[in-house]
């Protein structure tokens, strides 16, 4: 065989058993030295007369005590069903005991001869029966009513022949001394009778017990046996004619019975009965090969050695000369009846046992043959020595071309050692604790495929039985189940969590020292137009394209991913350049380099579409996770979308400082929003014609703990750049937990002055995003204007509008629905931003507030001068409002009043006011108008100077009021 063949079945040896061995070796050698010392002195008379009936009687009588007080406390320390059986072994020894006491009483004690019959011999007659018990209860139980008669038989066929014989050669003499009608013969020739009989019955029980021996604790049973069988041999010598008249205590014999002592007291506790663990010779008789030894054809001879005993028995009768005796003749009758009976009920037997093994056979053939899985039997030598059929439909190989193949030649190179060591590990372990194992591995086909194979693995006489199916398809499976949950399915390439995991092993791995190791995020800017301009399906191929692209620009070792939506990443692998300078350049460079292929135009649909890319770039700082390294390119990659989009940004530490001092300020509105911190203030919006308060605007404050009430720009900042969806600051919807406080605030205090007959609206402010936020509830504007009870008009929305992906005909819709209930609707911020045309054309505006850019310079700079004085005429050609925020100098109201402004709201009238000074305020109804008051060069407004909207179509220009 060859050699790695060898070493598939090669078994280690078990653990521990050196131990145990070594002391029972000490335990064996202890007890041949002392009953070897014992013969010696026997043999040579203990040299003295007195000294050799002490150790004749009161030594056999310490040996008997020893053996009873050793089987007594083996059956307290089990718990099975031997225990009764060790009990009757110590009683058994116990009156041997007993027996050796009494005689040395009379032999030792008083210096006189033992009578016949005394207590002795009661007690040696008690020694036989519980042995003879106790094996009984040793014996392995008949299953059937036939096994309990033939066990009975067996009794009978040993017990019968050892009768013949031994009636033949002495009972009978004993027999016939009895009858003779001596004085005192017929007691001594039962004694003599009874010994005998019960020596013989003791003997055909431990023959029995041999051949039906149970299989738990068999080297107590055995020893227990030899035990027996030694003690029933010295008692035969003694009841034999030649040795009874001539014996004297201290002998030679007397070694055989204290030796049969000795070997039962060690009989339990030289076994491994209380050491947990596999019986090692029953495991070798489970693992060696069958065959059939002599010792196991014995219970079939029995029947014929008892009959050939008996013949023995007969023939000495006739070769001697005399008449054959009616006991040896009856004895034998029965004992060839209990022959003839058990041959009838073991051929009945044999042939029911042939009719069910060959049921079995076929049943077991067909289901070997119609199993789909392999099933092949490997020799201890690694060779298959048989393999079912279904090898031709699983492995593409006839079952006859395998057999004789070795295993080892078949499995894959790569998976050899693996297999071989689990193999070689589930040999050496204990059988009762792992009866199988299971294999994976690659078989060789007979197109000369691998196939991947799984085995379930079982001992058979030393090889091993291999349950083997084919699994290519089940790996396969996997295989692409785990390349789906680890890849992206539009693009195919790497996801975040495989992503991740690289990350993690090129900072851990082997390349844990290079710090030049750099992670790229990649973010597609207006992206979300082409889905919303030509389709999410020219969407998808502009993702897959840019995928290949990317793949195609990064290195071989180098992983490119996807992450979601329009964003990617690339693990660019350091080189071990200490060069920070010099590194950061060259990842520059592939960053750029990337970024302008991501630019260059795509073809999508026929068409020509064109994307931009912000890259962020982060590198492996000693000691930096995988998540703040993908936390850094993060950041990196919206500072460059911030600056100004497809650009490349390098990481830098007050990067994260920032996110930390807006998640601070985010932190502390929330506290202030949870807390009650936040206070309402109005500031009045004044007609520029005759000072009068036409509208008050709603701001929000910030109270401090003293008091102090800070100004919204650093908290709106924070908000604003919340709502712009950074993933650093997730507190968008703190943010519109403060738009909703506002509205419910300036909605609830604006319904009190009107119930104390202050008719002005109020103003607040609100982006489009946040109108059309779907977590704002549709109909929220108008159950508060319900709940509260104003009336129509006197809510005006001042609407920002500057994310060109708001949607214009869903806000269109929304603001059409408010206006129906009397909501004036003013768009902000006119003159600045994106969109304020398109949103001057497409949504129902009743008024237009200039930003606070125009206002500012409009008395310095002539060219803000003509811009803004351009746009207040649309305002008026329209029949809007017009509303200038900023207004701070009193010649900018002057200015801007001559440009045909009709409202202003500054610090030129009012800074914001609370409630209290705003009623004073509304009291005293006007603040004074630098210049004096004056008409508007194009009356946009009412005579009175009130907000009157005049609401009518865009496309045509209404007549001003007279």
């Amino acid at each position: 065989m060859s050699t790695p063949g060898a070493a598939l079945l090669t078994r280690r040896p078990l653990a521990g058993d050196g131990g145990r061995g070594a002391r029972g070796l000490a335990m064996q050698l202890l007890l041949a030295v002392v009953s070897s010392g014992y013969g010696v002195g026997a043999a040579l008379g203990w040299g003295s007369e007195e000294l050799a009936e002490i150790m004749g009687d009161f030594g056999l009588s310490a040996a008997g005590l020893l053996a009873a007080v050793s089987c007594f406390t083996y059956a307290r320390a089990i718990d099975s069903r031997e225990r009764p059986a060790w009990l009757l072994f110590a009683f058994s020894s116990l009156m041997g005991c007993c027996g050796n006491a009494v005689w040395g009483w009379y032999e030792v004690v008083l210096g006189e001869a033992v009578p016949k019959p005394s207590l002795a011999d009661f007690a040696f007659l008690c020694f036989a029966p519980p042995a003879i018990v106790g094996l009984l209860v040793l014996a392995k139980r008949p299953v059937t009513r036939a096994g309990w008669v033939c066990l009975g038989l067996d009794s009978w066929l040993i017990g019968g022949s050892l009768l013949t014989l031994s009636w033949s050669l002495a009972l009978a003499h004993a027999a016939r001394t009895a009858q003779s009608g001596a004085p005192g013969s017929v007691p001594r020739a039962a004694l003599s009778l009874a010994y005998p009989l019960l020596d013989i019955a003791l003997v055909s029980m431990v023959l029995v017990l041999h051949f039906r021996r149970s299989e738990t604790n068999r080297s107590a049973v055995n020893t227990a046996i030899a035990a027996l069988a030694l003690t029933v041999l010295s008692d035969a010598l003694f009841t034999s004619p030649l040795l009874s008249a001539e014996y004297q205590s201290g002998q030679l014999l007397d070694a055989g019975w204290f030796a049969g002592s000795l070997l039962l007291a060690y009989a339990p506790w030289g076994a491994r009965r209380l050491h947990p663990g596999p019986d090692p010779v029953a495991q070798a008789r489970a693992e060696r090969p069958h065959s059939r030894p002599i010792t196991g054809s014995l219970p079939a001879l029995t029947p014929y050695l008892a009959a050939a005993v008996c013949t023995l028995g007969i023939l000495y009768n006739v070769v001697d000369g005399r008449k054959v005796d009616r006991v040896v003749v009856f004895t034998g009758c029965t004992v060839v009846l209990a022959l003839v009976i058990r041959q009838g009920i073991m051929l009945l037997d044999n042939i029911a046992l042939t009719q069910e093994l060959a049921q079995k056979e076929n049943h077991f053939r067909s289901l070997v043959q119609g199993s789909s899985d392999v099933i092949m039997i490997a020799a201890p030598t690694g060779t298959l020595r048989y393999v079912s059929p279904a090898a031709a439909g699983v492995y593409g190989r006839e079952a006859e071309e395998l057999v004789g193949t070795e295993l080892a030649t078949l499995i894959h190179p790569e998976d050899l050692g693996r297999v071989v060591h689990e193999v070689r590990r589930f040999l050496a372990a204990p059988p009762t604790e792992e009866p199988t194992t299971r294999i994976e591995c690659r078989f060789r086909s007979g197109a000369g495929e691998w196939l991947n194979v799984e085995s379930t693995v079982n001992r058979h006489q030393g090889g091993l039985i291999l349950n083997s199916r084919d699994v290519t398809e089940r790996v396969r499976l996997q295989a692409q189940l785990q390349h789906s949950a680890e890849h992206d399915p539009l693009t195919d390439l790497p996801n975040r969590a495989l992503f991740t995991r690289r990350v993690r092993q090129a900072l851990t791995g082997r390349r844990a020292g290079d710090h030049s190791t750099a992670v790229l995020f990649i973010d597609l800017d207006g992206f979300k137009a082409v889905n919303d301009t030509i389709g999410h399906q020219a969407g998808d191929e502009l993702l897959i394209e840019a995928a290949r692209r990317l793949q195609d620009s990064v290195r071989a070792g180098d992983t490119a991913a996807r992450l979601g939506g329009d964003e990617f990443a690339a693990l660019i692998l350091g080189d071990g350049n200490r060069d920070r300078s010099a590194r950061e350049y060259q990842v520059h460079e592939i960053a750029d380099r990337l970024r302008t292929t991501l630019s260059q135009p795509y073809r999508i649909a026929g068409s020509e579409v064109r994307v931009a890319a912000s890259i962020g770039v982060a590198f492996a700082d000693p000691g930096i996770t995988p998540s703040d390294l993908m936390r850094n390119a993060d950041l990196a990659m919206y500072r460059a979308k911030a600056g100004g989009k497809n650009r490349v940004e390098m990481y830098a530490p007050q990067m994260q400082a920032e996110v930390v001092r807006k998640a601070e300020l985010a932190g502390r509105l929330r506290t202030a929003l949870h807390d009650g911190e936040f206070a309402l203030l109005h500031q009045p919006v004044v007609s520029l014609a005759s000072g009068e308060i036409s509208a008050v605007v709603a701001q929000a404050r910030w109270r401090s703990a003293q008091g102090i009430l800070f100004t919204p720009a650093e908290f709106l900042r924070v908000a604003e750049y919340s709502e712009g969806g950074h993933p650093a600051v997730p507190d968008a919807s703190r943010t519109a937990e403060l738009g909703r406080w506002l509205l419910e605030e300036a909605v609830g205090q604006a319904a009190e002055r009107h119930r104390a007959g202050h008719d002005v609206p109020v103003a607040v402010r609100m982006t489009a995003q946040r109108l059309l936020d779907r977590s704002m509830p549709l109909g929220s504007v108008e159950a508060l204007l319900t709940r509260n009870g104003l009336p129509s008009g006197a809510l005006v929305l001042e609407l920002a509008v500057s994310d060109p992906r708001v949607p214009f005909d869903d806000l269109e819709r929304r603001l059409a629905a408010l206006r129906r209930l009397g909501v004036l609707i003013a768009l902000d911020g006119f003159g600045s931003g994106y969109a304020a045309i398109s949103a001057l054309r497409r949504l129902p505006v009743d008024m237009l507030k200039l930003d606070r850019g125009l206002v500012e310079g409009v008395v310095e700079s002539p060219r803000l001068h003509k811009i803004t004085a351009g746009l207040l005429r649309i305002a008026n050609d329209l029949g809007m409002q017009s509303v200038a925020e900023g207004v701070d100098l009193p010649e900018q109201v002057m200015a801007l009043r001559a440009m045909g402004c009709s409202h202003g709201q500054g610090m030129a009238f009012s800074g914001p006011l609370d409630e209290y000074r705003l009623r004073r305020a509304l009291v005293r109804g006007t603040f004074p108008v630098p210049g004096g008051s004056a008409q508007p060069a194009l009356a946009g407004g009412s005579p009175g100077g009130s907000m009157v909207i005049h609401r009518g179509s865009h496309n045509e220009t209404p007549v001003p009021p007279a």
